[in-house]
């Protein structure tokens, strides 16, 4: 695949608009579907975007369509629904699926792509929208690895690091067992704040302590914020999103008969702490939520 190629984009959202951003920057011919979900779309339609109402029309101009969308049933409506994009997808084009998704639905959505005259890649994202503007994203690829290299110079136009996970699914897969493992230790050590709280254990004590033994890493460093400050940014991610990720991991562990009683308490956890939480509330208000 060369640049300047006519590529189709669903789901403009934080993560979305930094990766059309940069296709449009590497030259590509750029389609986005119009839908209130989206982020703004003015500097794009500046830059040479066009915008579509249509998801068939957008596929049958697009040599590559791109979704960024929420998750899979949103997958299954604009891939499948009425006006969607196997309506007017192009013979010998390929769908890159970069949304988060439950593995057994993509393997169908992969197959009626297939069942259409196309192929597909599953090729969910790590990484936040700042790393989405700056064209560093990670992706975890699903799919034939001969379709990998020949989609790997759209793909490094919004992505740092390019991992091949395995056959179609195991992208998906991979991004599950990335967040469960991420948001897990988030909640954990969210739990732990608050029972530090309860116990007269001063949060700057308690980070301070974590960060020097086997409590460090990632994940303390991002709630880090909000146990010394109060401050939530630190991991610009919804209580809601990862309720909804951990729903999806439980199905794939499920689906595997897998074991998973430490994922479904973090699921039952974040899903407590949803029920009161503030629409929109972010993973380190957790440390607040769970000390109530």
């Amino acid at each position: 695949m060369n640049l300047g190629m006519n590529i189709g984009m669903v789901g403009i959202g934080l993560m979305g608009h930094g990766i059309a951003t940069n296709l449009v920057k590497r030259g590509h011919a750029l389609a986005v579907l119009e839908h209130p979900g989206n982020q703004p779309l003015d500097g794009l339609k500046a830059a040479g975007a066009q915008a579509f109402t249509s998801a068939a029309a957008l596929a049958a101009r697009s040599e590559v369509v791109i979704l960024v969308l929420t998750g899979s049933p949103q997958v299954e409506t604009v891939l499948t629904g009425p006006d969607g994009v196997l309506q007017g997808l192009r013979p010998g084009s390929v769908v890159i699926d970069c949304s988060t998704a439950i593995p057994a639905s993509t393997l169908r959505m992969a197959a009626a792509v297939q069942a259409a005259g196309s192929r597909f890649l599953d090729a969910p994202m790590t990484r936040t929208p700042k790393e989405a503007a700056e064209g560093r994203l990670n992706l975890l690829v699903g799919g034939d690895a001969d379709l990998l290299e020949r989609c790997r110079p759209v793909l490094q136009c919004f992505a740092e690091n390019i991992s091949h996970a395995g056959p179609v699914g195991a992208g998906h897969s991979m991004k599950l067992l990335h967040n469960y493992v991420s948001l897990g230790m988030v909640t954990l050590l969210a739990e732990a704040a608050a029972c530090a709280q309860r116990n007269g254990v001063a949060l700057d004590v308690f980070a301070d302590v974590l960060a020097k033994g086997g409590g460090g890493g990632t994940a303390l460093e991002r709630l880090k914020p909000m146990l010394l400050a109060g401050d939530p940014s630190g991991l610009r991610f919804s209580i809601a999103n990862a309720a909804k990720d951990l729903g999806y991991y439980n199905a794939m562990a499920g689906d595997a008969q897998a074991q998973r009683a430490v994922a479904a308490a973090v699921l039952g956890t974040l899903d407590g702490a949803l029920a009161q939480a503030a629409p929109g509330a972010l993973m380190p208000e957790l440390v607040t939520l769970l000390a109530r």
